[in-house]
């Protein structure tokens, strides 16, 4: 009589294998150390040889530890790995050869009374001391949130008649936010300059410059909006029209709930299309060098215009005025998408 002896099963919350630890360790760091000594020996020069000597490695060594390592898996897999990884590092790369210049020079220049005064009483050149950019910052603000209240409603709006209601218009609502879509940003703002304002129904005002930037953020907004609201379940629409509500209680009580995230972030990248945008608000808005907070009366400044302008001007300190205001650009984009994906993901646990 023989006795066999089993051995234990193992549980999901085992310790991994140690030896195929090592092996990844070996390949995963390794490949790097091999790629810099094969770039320092043959003379390749840049982070791009660098990068490519890497990748190439990378996917052979890979490949031989998909095939003859302890655990084996496909070749495909784990060249799949390997080249997520290599566009992870690309994509960070690019943002920070962008990001880091801004920031660095930016801080550089800075100086507190940039924040808290115009440029009403600032020559050309003058010390960074005197005047700020209080008066873009307040302008940006405000023509932001004009074409914000504008765009998102008639976005969102346009989005649900496409996906919900499906009338007759829909192919030529698709048609057009699709042609408005390639719009290029000099021509919404001479379209408003046009049709607005050499008629005299408006004047060089924030909200001038406010209707120019939401005939931008309006395809934006519709488009994301769309496909956000074609990924509801049609199961969910079916059950509650099967309970008996309306299709207008489906909507607001099921559909837009459902997508609620994904508008918000639809309407986070109009925000981000416009902020940045220069050639429309040069002709709409103008630009100004004194705080104005009436949207409806005098040109209104707004951080790009005060970017080019300064830029324009070309001396040191001028220069250094718009990576300023560059920098706080940029942190205010920043702190609007930081703010809307947290409270978006605070709602959602809820």
């Amino acid at each position: 009589m023989t006795s066999t002896v089993k051995s234990p099963a193992r549980k999901p919350w085992d310790a991994k294998d140690s030896g195929y630890r090592y092996q990844q360790l070996l390949v995963h760091v390794g490949t790097p150390l091999l790629a810099a000594l094969i770039v320092f020996v043959s003379g390749i020069r840049g982070g791009s040889g660098l990068f490519f000597t890497w990748l190439g490695l990378h996917l052979i060594t890979g490949a031989l530890l998909a095939k003859f390592g302890r655990k084996k898996s496909t070749i495909a897999n784990s060249s799949m790995e390997i080249l997520l990884v290599a566009s992870l590092i690309l994509f960070v790369s690019a943002a920070l050869s962008v990001l880091l210049p801004v920031f660095i020079k930016g801080i550089s220049a800075f100086s507190s009374n940039l924040l808290f005064q115009d440029a009403a009483t600032v020559e050309p050149g003058a010390e960074l001391i005197n005047g700020g950019i209080l008066h873009a910052i307040l302008g940006t603000v405000i023509i932001v949130i004009l074409a914000s209240v504008i765009s998102i409603p008639i976005g969102i709006l346009a989005a649900l008649y496409v996906t919900e209601v499906r009338g007759r218009l829909t192919p030529y609502v698709r048609f057009f936010v699709q042609a408005m879509s390639g719009v290029p940003s000099i021509v919404a703002g001479l379209f408003v300059y046009a049709a607005l304002i050499v008629t005299g129904v408006l004047s060089f005002s924030g909200v001038s410059g406010a209707i120019a930037l939401s005939i931008l953020m309006l395809p934006t907004v519709a488009r994301t909006a769309e496909e956000v609201l074609l990924l509801v379940p049609d199961d969910l629409r079916s059950a509650a029209l099967a309970l008996g509500a309306t299709q207008r209680k489906v909507v607001r009580m099921v559909v837009l709930p459902s997508a609620g995230a994904g508008l918000v972030t639809a309407s986070i990248l109009g925000v981000a299309r416009v902020t940045g945008e220069t050639a429309p608000l040069l002709l709409t808005a103008f630009g100004s060098t004194a705080v104005n907070t009436n949207p409806f009366s005098e040109p209104m400044s707004a951080l790009p215009i005060y970017i080019f302008t300064q830029m324009l001007l070309g001396t040191d300190n001028d220069v250094a005025r718009a990576w300023f205001a560059c920098m706080v650009l940029l942190t205010m984009v920043g702190v609007l998408f930081g703010t809307a994906r947290l409270l978006v993901n605070r709602r959602s646990l809820k």
